[in-house]
């Protein structure tokens, strides 16, 4: 078997982006870089240089994406394009997203230091806007490049300024009169794949003993950012049980009774996971001998299957309409935002499944749990796939914990599969 390639000088052109990335970045806590926002632009400027740096050609597209080009000696031919994005949640971690846009740095730095001539042009994107927790929706880079941002995705408010998506992003420099007629900004018949490497965001592959791992699909999902739970509020001595409109109590028991209906699904070998990752009354108005009158959460499926986000779906409107008549609520729902799932392509898994073998690798491929701009190309009709990093204390936190010889063995399978694509 083929042993793992030197990565020589790279892996130093690694721990510097990262390390530049992360002192950038840091607020104190984690890694904050807003979608649209200066962090974000001031990532993908460090990147940018050292591209430059190591000779690339360097440019940003109508999404305000960077672009780094090594061109091939038939341009007519769809080219290889890989990357990942460079936002970050709040607080997160500095490899969500950036490992991918790292590792693909690496490969063309590698292609152009060893006097490789591809047969077509392979591309680096470093993309804009991945994260939801900015705006409440997620691939707005990838989704404009393919013209599927829609009017509403665009008025949504960010969750600090409270002004829309589309401002922000005319801020980033996006031709956003493009983005708002809906026009695609890249036709995905110039594509022949889109590789993104990515750092696991669960526990899979430290449960396994794995370094990395190809996938297989991501899961799709559906979302609402808010829905409110209207009662009643009032003393919390003198309203009795029988005559209360408890927004807590209601919500508690709505989730209690979708936890019930999750374990079901799973029981019965369904593909699901359910959460609600914001919950809380007005600071306003809530007070310890106080009954809550309103109470807003968030409520969040994800599945490899559309049939089964539509069913537990509909386990949720049933359960509210319950709720609604027995305690005398009501919830009131935001704009549901639905991702659809996406298989990653059987060939490219193939060559990458092959690839880890020849490297001497275990091959065990993974589904992604999480969400990733490979969904939006694979959507657009363009070949994907992912390879997975192994990565500890799981990610949208602080505590990500990737270590560089996973990451190198990552960067490694990224980098031949390329070149075998490309050549």
């Amino acid at each position: 078997m083929n042993k793992t390639l030197d990565p020589g000088p790279h892996c130093g052109l690694a721990e510097r982006l990262f390390h530049r990335l992360r002192d950038d970045g840091f607020d104190g806590t984690g890694i904050s870089r807003e979608s649209y926002g200066p962090g974000e632009s001031r990532a993908l400027d460090i990147v940018e240089a050292e591209a430059r740096a190591l000779g690339l050609d360097t440019a940003r597209d109508a999404g305000a994406n960077l672009v780094v080009t090594f061109p091939g000696n038939d341009p007519s031919l769809p080219v290889a394009a890989c990357g990942s994005h460079l936002d970050s949640v709040p607080q997160g971690g500095n490899y969500d997203g950036a490992a991918g846009v790292v590792a693909g740095l690496m490969a063309l730095a590698r292609f152009r230091s060893e006097g490789f001539r591809p047969t077509r042009t392979i591309r680096l994107l470093a993309l804009r806007g991945e994260e939801s927790a900015w705006f409440g929706r997620a691939y707005m880079g990838s989704a404009a490049l393919f013209g599927g941002l829609s009017p509403d995705d665009l008025a949504m408010p960010h969750v600090i300024t409270g002004r829309p998506l589309l401002a922000h992003m005319q801020d980033a420099g996006v031709a956003t009169e493009r983005v708002a007629r809906g026009e695609p900004l890249l036709d995905p018949a110039t594509l022949a794949c889109w590789l993104e490497l990515h750092i696991e965001q669960g526990p899979v592959l430290v449960a396994r003993n794995l370094p990395v791992a190809v996938v297989t699909g991501i899961r799709g999902n559906i979302r609402h950012r808010a829905v409110e739970c209207v009662g009643e509020a009032g003393h919390s001595g003198a309203v009795p049980r029988w005559l209360r409109r408890d927004s807590v109590f209601a919500t508690a028991e709505l989730i209690t009774r979708l936890d019930r209906h999750w374990r079901t699904l799973l029981e019965r070998g369904r593909d699901l996971v359910v959460t609600s990752g914001m919950v809380g009354t007005d600071p306003a108005e809530h007070a310890l001998a106080r009954i809550p009158g309103r109470l807003r959460f968030s409520v969040e499926a994800r599945s490899q299957s559309p049939e089964v986000l539509e069913a537990f779906y509909d386990l949720l409107l049933s359960e509210c309409a319950g709720i609604e008549e027995e305690r005398g609520v009501r919830f009131r729902f935001d704009r549901r935002l639905d991702t659809a799932p996406a298989r990653m392509d059987e060939g490219l898994i193939g060559r990458l499944r092959a690839g880890l073998r020849a490297m001497g690798q275990p091959d065990e491929p993974v589904p992604s749990g999480a969400g990733h701009d490979a969904a939006v190309f694979a959507g657009a009709g363009v070949p994907s796939a992912m390879i997975f990093v192994r990565n500890q204390h799981g990610s949208h936190n602080p505590r990500e914990a990737m270590e560089m010889d996973d990451f190198m063995v990552g960067a490694d399978l990224l980098a031949r599969t390329l070149r075998e694509i490309a050549a």
